[in-house]
């Protein structure tokens, strides 16, 4: 039972095609791509693989990008396989959304959630989370014991902050710098101030989760800028490069196990 997962973010499109729906399998295959090279996957990256058994993806670029890759899942010669996408329920996968209206939350942050918590239970009880995705935009999200979403915080990564500043203040146009203590150039007060502003914004959250839990959060962390926080956290964390991944083959097992399709 081949198994197709499919994250598409603001910038780029990930994939992997696993050999069998488990998250221990061996990937038969994987890559990434950029929005702007996505008709290219079934003539380039997806052809000659094993057809996929199932499909399933989560998308935040909109339903343009989403029908784009629905046209290369189409053409690839061999597939015959129907494209599933997450939208997110008021409960899936033990996780429960908190959010005002469930189904507008974004796929990708309720997708880590799922991904996430099944980490923690696999290696003991359960905790609190506060699950953090560091791309084009971070999201901060904060879980309880019982696995409810309880809400989470959106701020812009660190390109749209540079960009803003740089549309917004005359003359400031600097090559990126590092994170400093004390930053001594504009470049590098650039960066710090950015960094500093999502590490800000996870320890917030993480103080209001240990309030309302009573009880020390597990911190995680997944995204592609994930990386350049990992210096600069007041708190422990573990980074997960596959927890989109991971969260989708959670949802599917739990979809397949309730019904014959996904």
């Amino acid at each position: 039972m081949t198994f197709l997962a499919i994250d598409v973010g603001n910038t780029r499109l990930k994939w992997v095609l696993y050999e069998t729906l488990d998250r221990k399998a061996p990937a038969l295959a994987q890559g990434a791509e950029f929005l702007d090279h996505i008709e290219r996957l079934a003539d380039d990256r997806w052809a000659g693989l094993p057809p996929p058994s199932h499909m399933l993806g989560c998308v935040v670029a909109g339903d343009a990008v989403k029908r784009r890759v629905q046209e290369q899942l189409d053409q690839v010669q061999g597939w015959n396989v129907t494209p599933h996408w997450v939208v997110p329920r008021l409960e899936e996968a033990g996780v429960i959304n908190g959010y005002d209206y469930p189904s507008r939350l974004g796929a990708d942050r309720w997708v880590a959630m799922i991904g996430a918590r099944r980490h923690v239970l696999e290696r003991g009880a359960a905790r609190p989370m506060v699950v953090v995705m560091v791309g084009t935009a971070v999201t901060v999200d904060a879980i309880d014991t019982d696995g409810k979403f309880l809400g989470g915080l959106i701020l812009p990564g660190h390109g749209i902050m540079l960009r803003s500043l740089e549309t917004g203040t005359a003359g400031l146009h600097v090559p990126t710098g590092e994170v400093r203590l004390f930053p001594t150039n504009t470049s590098d007060a650039l960066t710090s101030g950015g960094t500093y502003a999502i590490a800000g914004a996870v320890e917030r959250m993480y103080q209001h989760l240990l309030v309302h839990c009573g009880m020390e959060p597990v911190c995680i962390m997944a995204g592609g800028a994930g990386w350049k926080m990992a210096p600069s956290m007041t708190r422990p964390f573990e980074l997960i490069d596959n927890l989109i991944f991971d969260g989708l083959i959670e949802i599917a097992q739990c979809r397949i196990a309730a019904q014959p399709v996904i």
